[in-house]
C-alpha cells in the first residue's frame, strides 16, 4: 500500500529539511552540534507538524548512530529499561552513544522519567525528546537540567510554499498529475504552519478531484473538500480552538451542562487531558476568583490527579471540577486588580518606596530614617493601623474593587472598616 504523502515527502537530510533556520541554519546552535558530532541530550518543543521527529531521524542518519524510539503514549517503565539495556550493549558499535527518541515525552510520568535519568547522566543514551507542551511543566527537574530545550516554530508561508512546490515536482505520484495551483490562501490557512497537515490536505484535495484535468486547487476547492473529509474535532486545527472557546465560555457563563458537553467533545477527539486541566486552573483564577477561593484549590488538585492517573479515569475529576467551576459564583476582581496595578507599575517604574516601609539592617540606614515611622499592625487594636503603603503620588489609588458576591461582600465589609475613605459604604 502506498504510504501517505507526508511520509513519502519526509526529508532524509538537513539539506531537505524545511524551517527552523534559527536552529539548523549555518552557524546555529543545533547545526553546530550536529556538524561537530558532539551531541548532548535535548528536548524539541513546538507545535505539531514542524519536524521534531524528522529532525531526530536526520540527526541519527547524519551521525550514523544507533536509533531507538519510544512513544510516551504506549511505553512504560519496562520498555524504557529494555531500550536502555539494548543501548548499553551497542554503545560503542557506531561512533557514539545511541540516540533514544521519545515522542510526546510530556506524557511520561515521574517513574518513567526517573528510569531514564541514570542512562542520560551516564551517557548511555543521548536523549532527544519531542513535546508540544512546555517541558518545564511536564519534565522532572533532574532530567530537564541535563537537557537543552530547543523551541521549534510553526512554519511560515514561505516554508509552506517551498513544501508545496517540492511535493508537486518531486513526489512520484503527484508529478504524474496535471495539478494547477490557482490560490494558496485556504491551503496555508488550514494547515496552520503544520507541514504534515499541509501535505495531508493537498493529498485529500487531489484524491477528491482525480477525474478532473487539470486538478484545480483554489480556496473554494480546499474549503469544500475539507468540509467533507476532515474530522469534526481536529485537536491542532480551527475546530480545536472553537470548542475550547465554547468550553471556557460555558464555564464562565455558569452552564455546567454545556461545560461538560464541550469537555466531552475535546476528550472524545483525543485532546490531552492535562491541557483541559490547565484551562480549569486558569478559569478558577480568572473567572471564579475571590467569589469562591476554593475553586483554585480544586482546580490545582484536579491537575495533579489527572497528571497522576491519566485517562480514562481522569475524565471523572475533570468532570467534577468543570461542574464545580461552572456552578460557582463568578468574579474577575483579582484579574482586574493585577492588570490595573501592572499598568500603574509600567507607567512609573521609578516610584520610590517610602522610607518608613524600607528595611533598616544597618546603623547607617537607621540614621538615614529607614523604617522610621513604621507602625507594626499587630500592636494596634484589630491588628490594623492607618498607614499609607503606596508610593508618594499614588495615595488613595484603588486597584482591587470587590464585586458583589457572598465571599467578597465579607472582604468589602472588612476593607470598609479599615479604609472608609477608599471603600465607602454605598
Amino acid at each position: 500500500m502506498l504510504p501517505p504523502l507526508p511520509e513519502r515527502m519526509r526529508p532524509r537530510s538537513l539539506s531537505e529539511y524545511v524551517g527552523q533556520k534559527h536552529l539548523v541554519g549555518e552557524g546555529c546552535i543545533l547545526r553546530n552540534m550536529i556538524d561537530s558530532g558532539n551531541l548532548s541530550s535535548f528536548i524539541l518543543w513546538g507545535p505539531p507538524g514542524v519536524g521534531k521527529t524528522t529532525l531526530a531521524r536526520i540527526i541519527s542518519n547524519t551521525l550514523d548512530r544507533e536509533f531507538y524510539t519510544l512513544s510516551a503514549v504506549s511505553s512504560g517503565v519496562k520498555e524504557v529499561r529494555e531500550v536502555i539495556d539494548a543501548a548499553r550493549k551497542n554503545i560503542f558499535s557506531r561512533g557514539g552513544s545511541p540516540i533514544l527518541f521519545i515522542d510526546e515525552i510530556h506524557r511520561f510520568n515521574k517513574a518513567q522519567q526517573d528510569a531514564l535519568l541514570g542512562a542520560v547522566e551516564a551517557g548511555t543514551v543521548v536523549l532527544i525528546g519531542a513535546t508540544t507542551e512546555n517541558p518545564s511543566f511536564e519534565v522532572i527537574t533532574p532530567l530537564l537540567s541535563r537537557c537543552q530545550v530547543f523551541v521549534l516554530k510553526s512554519l511560515e508561508a514561505a516554508d509552506l510554499d517551498l513544501l508545496l512546490r517540492r511535493a508537486l515536482s518531486e513526489d512520484a505520484v503527484l508529478k504524474q498529475r496535471n495539478i494547477e495551483i490557482r490560490e494558496k490562501k485556504a491551503l496555508f490557512r488550514q494547515s496552520g504552519g503544520d507541514a504534515r497537515k499541509l501535505l495531508n490536505i493537498l493529498e485529500i484535495v487531489v484524491d477528491a478531484n482525480l477525474g478532473s484535468d487539470p486538478i484545480v486547487i483554489d480556496n473554494r476547492s480546499v474549503t469544500e473538500c475539507l468540509q467533507e473529509n476532515v474530522a469534526i474535532y481536529d485537536k491542532d486545527g480551527e475546530m480545536h480552538y472553537d470548542i475550547i472557546s465554547a468550553f471556557i465560555k460555558s464555564v464562565r457563563g455558569s452552564d455546567p451542562n454545556a461545560a461538560v458537553y464541550w469537555m466531552a467533545r475535546m476528550l472524545d477527539g483525543g485532546e490531552d487531558p492535562l491541557f483541559i486541566a490547565r484551562r480549569l486552573c486558569i478559569l478558577a483564577a480568572e473567572d471564579i476568583g475571590l467569589a469562591n477561593p476554593n475553586a483554585m484549590l480544586l482546580a490545582d488538585a484536579t491537575f495533579r490527579i489527572v497528571h497522576s492517573i491519566g485517562m480514562p479515569e481522569a475524565r471523572i475529576p475533570l468532570s467534577e471540577c468543570a461542574i464545580y467551576l461552572a456552578s460557582s459564583p463568578k468574579s474577575n476582581s483579582a484579574y482586574m486588580a493585577i492588570d490595573s496595578a501592572l499598568e500603574a507599575a509600567k507607567a512609573d517604574r521609578t516610584a520610590a518606596v517610602p522610607l518608613y516601609l524600607r528595611n533598616a539592617p544597618t546603623k547607617l540606614m537607621s540614621e538615614l530614617g529607614y523604617a522610621d515611622g513604621y507602625k507594626y499592625a499587630h500592636d494596634y487594636p484589630g491588628h490594623f493601623t492607618d498607614l499609607e503603603f503606596l508610593p508618594e503620588g499614588m495615595k488613595g489609588r484603588v486597584f482591587y474593587e470587590p464585586q458583589p458576591n457572598r465571599h467578597e461582600d465579607t472582604l468589602k465589609s472588612y476593607l470598609q472598616s479599615c479604609w472608609p475613605k477608599y471603600y465607602s459604604k454605598k
